[in-house]
């Protein structure tokens, strides 16, 4: 028997609308399918109907792979309730297969009682094979047959849906994603107008030709799914009543991040400049930047990383806030320069959007593999201030916060995101810029008393901030290089010198620890005999699974370096301190070398993916 034998035909069957709070649907297919876009405009829609949200799309590792293969399998992975959402999920309600490759890959993801929806043209002898199917039932060689299986004819369904198009074959082919998600509209309830809108925005100028027939297999894609009987129920999931009011969109990491830089230009009222190389997964945040010089934004494609974070310097020192962008491998190659920056001591936010493995590594998968690059990778004695983002739209906050930190202390911020939160996307309250602080320079002009000689490297006794001289000012002339210099700008190889300028340094970025929000409790008791710990983009999981668990204590660091001031006396009320991180235990080594009393445990994840709730759940509970 072959596959198509295994469809569930629920006939006579009632249809029932059932009240959901939440549903996890997976998109997946060759880089060519669309997936990426489908999945996108699922969530866009969801965010506008009020749903919360968690998104989580899933490039390939190998970019070029054949057409077909395991390998090169894409996919967008969305999660959306009516209550709060803090993680794209683990397992899938719906999974969308356009090939045997694609269902290969993700039928592990599917819940027991999901649905599966694939494209039966593509599920031929040929397609099989390239996926490495042993026979003709996929389903059954997966252990998945008793899901309910919708094998539909995508393909031929959209060529017979566009035949009196004058498209071609090939150009009608690109259209069926709009059907599939069709389909999933009708499941989930989803109403069409906002897909509309976006394809009269997205082809309007270039291909206006191709907006009636995206359209028209959107909807003949909802009207099939009405009409056959495999879908016995359809989900309704009502819009989130737990939104605080105000106006929401669906934003990206990256995107959050380029907003959150732009914000802080207008607070500060200095020109924002980002020199940056494109490198995924960053490139997104050089490209919106790119996008908004009317908010007095400038961008420089530069020709490598050096370049990028030199021509930031560079802005620096002529009194712009300056950025550079960039991820592992870019970090590397900017130490030296940034090594400058730090002796300079001249503003500079370097955004790391984290990805997986050394060298080349993982450049789509993410991973908190650069803690301990953006720590200590740097020549000589080196310190700046590291702070991490927590979630795609906590992105525009901690960008924002990395801004001012190294404009007041001037000093460079290493800002880490990851994969996962640049590429992902959730609904974000889009805020009043009158609710965030001014950002105030210590610009020399306004600090200075009259008659008072300008020392480059004197320093404000509470902060230990040296002042900024912009360039060009009669009476301001000053000597910048990598270089030791006293604190009249001289160079010198004092050896006394050397060591007083060095803890100056380490001390004035300490002290920004005076300036961070302290350690709060995020769940559970403020004491007992575990705490669990996470960074970065660990943050919606860890939630998740505690709250799971009930009353386990967490605290969640977005202040990697200086590590918020509380932080010893919290740590002082457990017993126990679970550390939970998307690499080999860096931030538990670094928590290790900070505070050696205590008994910290490691719990790590080094596949390129984000913990599953599950796992943590598990964790969490062998230590209870």
């Amino acid at each position: 028997m072959g596959f198509l034998g295994l469809s569930k035909i629920v006939f006579g069957m009632a249809h029932k609308i059932i009240d959901t709070k939440e549903v996890v649907i997976r998109f997946v297919g060759d880089s060519g399918d669309g997936m990426q876009l489908t999945g996108s405009l699922f969530a866009d829609m969801s965010a506008i109907y009020g749903n919360t949200l968690s998104t989580f799309p899933d490039y390939p590792a190998e970019i070029r792979a054949p057409h077909g293969t395991v390998s090169g399998v894409s996919g967008f992975q969305v999660h959306i309730g009516s209550e709060d959402v803090s993680t794209p999920g683990d397992f899938c309600d719906l999974l969308v297969a356009m090939n045997p490759a694609a269902l290969k890959a993700n039928a592990k993801w599917c819940k027991r009682h999901a649905m599966i929806l694939v494209d039966q043209d593509a599920f031929d002898e040929k397609g099989l094979a390239k996926a490495g199917f042993k026979t003709d039932n996929p389903f059954v060689e997966l252990g998945v047959e008793d899901r309910t299986i919708i094998a539909a004819p995508i393909t031929t369904l959209t060529l017979e849906s566009l035949k009196d198009s004058n498209l071609d074959n090939k150009t009608m082919v690109k259209c069926k994603n709009m059907f599939t998600l069709g389909v999933a509209c009708y499941i989930y309830h989803r109403p069409l107008d906002y897909i509309y809108g976006y394809l009269e925005r997205k082809f309007s100028k270039k291909h206006p030709e191709m907006i009636e027939p995206n359209k028209k297999v959107l909807y003949d894609g909802y009207n099939y799914a009405a009409n056959i009987q495999l879908i016995a129920n359809t989900y309704a999931i009502e819009p989130s009543h737990s939104l605080k009011k105000g106006t929401y969109r669906n934003i990206s990491g990256n995107q959050a991040t380029a907003w959150g830089l732009l914000a802080a230009s207008e607070k500060s009222g200095l020109s924002l400049f980002c020199g940056s190389y494109p490198i995924t997964p960053a490139t997104a945040i050089l490209e919106e930047l790119a996008l908004h010089k009317s908010l007095g934004a400038k961008t420089l494609q530069a020709e490598d990383e050096i370049a990028g974070i030199c021509t930031a310097i560079g802005a620096a020192f002529a009194g712009n806030l300056a950025v550079t962008t960039t991820s592992g491998p870019g970090l590397s190659l900017k130490s030296e320069a940034l090594g400058l920056a730090v002796m300079t001591e001249l503003p500079l936010v370097i955004v790391d959007v984290q990805r997986g493995g050394p060298s080349t590594g993982l450049p789509t998968k993410t991973e908190q593999s650069d803690l301990n690059q953006a720590l200590y990778g740097r020549n000589g004695e080196c310190p700046l201030v590291v702070i991490a983002a927590h979630s795609p739209a906590n992105c525009f906050d901690a960008a924002f916060n990395a801004c001012k930190i190294a404009l007041e202390h001037m000093t460079p911020v290493v800002l880490l995101s990851e994969g996962f939160l640049g590429n992902g996307s959730e609904p974000w309250r889009i805020p009043a810029m009158k609710d965030y602080p001014e950002i105030k320079p210590p610009f020399v002009r306004g600090l200075m008393k009259e008659g008072e000689k300008y020392y480059p490297f004197r320093r404000d006794p509470e902060t230990l901030v040296r002042r900024w001289a912009i360039p060009g000012q009669r009476g301001l002339e000053h000597r910048v290089g990598g270089l030791e210099k006293t604190h009249e700008g001289v160079v010198s190889t004092d050896p006394a010198n050397h060591e007083m300028m060095v803890r100056e340094r380490a001390e004035k970025v300490a002290k920004v620890a005076d300036f961070i929000p302290k350690l709060e409790m995020l769940n559970g008791a403020d004491s007992g005999k575990l705490l669990v710990v996470g960074w970065g983009g660990t943050y919606g999981h860890i939630l998740s699974a505690v709250k799971e668990i009930g009353d386990v204590s967490y605290v969640h660091f977005d202040y990697i370096n200086p590590l918020p001031a509380n932080t010893k006396e919290v740590f002082s009320r457990f017993e126990e301190i679970l550390v939970c991180e998307l690499n080999s235990g860096q931030f538990a080594d670094y928590l290790r070398a900070q505070f050696p009393e205590k008994n910290f445990i490691k719990f790590n994840k080094i596949q390129g993916q984000p913990f599953l709730v599950s796992e943590l759940v598990s964790e969490i509970q062998k230590h209870i």
